[in-house]
């Protein structure tokens, strides 16, 4: 179990467009480039497994590797290896984290100084939203997937706990990079559901993320 005293200064960052990780959150991994490998194999060599999950930034016109000032750090929690070499690991989200500084230095992967101050509460218990309408929500959710064409297990959305399934949705909606990183910074769980429903219902309107944008 790691405790606030424990994260590390600097952490290897994967920069990985619209993969979102939340804290108490879980998300699944498929390993294959080398430098990414190499990322996992030094960070089973830590006492933490720290991996920062972390959005490139929109940079329109220049090939400038740029990210995102806010990501969130997962432990390496499942890991297990193809017979061709490729890695499938499972994440555990531990807590956000801001980028102070890119540190890399002799290595193939990135890695950045991290504060993780602001973010006490993603290591505390599970949040919960006094506001939250399972009703309505799910009403709305159902004409979103109808429209996406996806499929989920309905009895369990029913009764699941409000942050498992607000996160998952976040994490798993098929939203724009720009958009998963606002669920990522809001501040609260009742934030992030009322952000998850603005999408949902600009979605359902035809919008596009640009247009909300602007």
């Amino acid at each position: 179990m790691i405790k606030p005293a424990d994260l590390p200064e600097t952490i290897p960052i994967f920069p990985l467009p619209g993969a979102l990780l939340l804290p108490r959150a879980r998300l699944p991994l498929h390993i294959f480039e080398p430098r990414y490998l190499a990322m996992i194999e030094a960070c089973l060599a830590t006492q933490h497994r720290l991996i920062g999950m972390i959005q490139p930034a929109q940079a329109p016109g220049t090939r400038e590797k740029r990210l995102h000032s806010i990501g969130c750090a997962g432990r390496l929690t499942g890991f297990s290896e193809t017979e061709d070499g490729r890695y499938l690991i499972t994440l555990s989200g531990i807590s956000r984290y801001r980028v102070l500084r890119e540190t890399t230095d002799g290595t193939p992967f990135r890695t950045v100084a991290a504060s993780w101050e602001g973010f006490g509460r993603d290591m505390g218990p599970a949040e919960t939203d006094p506001g939250f309408k399972r009703p309505p929500f799910l009403d709305l959710l159902g004409r979103f997937f109808a429209q996406q064409n996806l499929s989920t297990d309905w009895d369990s959305l029913k009764e699941a706990e409000e942050e498992l399934l607000i996160n998952s949705l976040a994490m798993l909606c098929p939203f724009d990079p720009e958009d998963k990183q606002a669920l990522l910074e809001a501040p609260s769980l009742a934030t992030r559901r009322e952000t998850l429903v603005t999408l949902i219902e600009f979605a359902l309107r035809g919008g596009s993320s640009e247009e909300m944008l602007q």
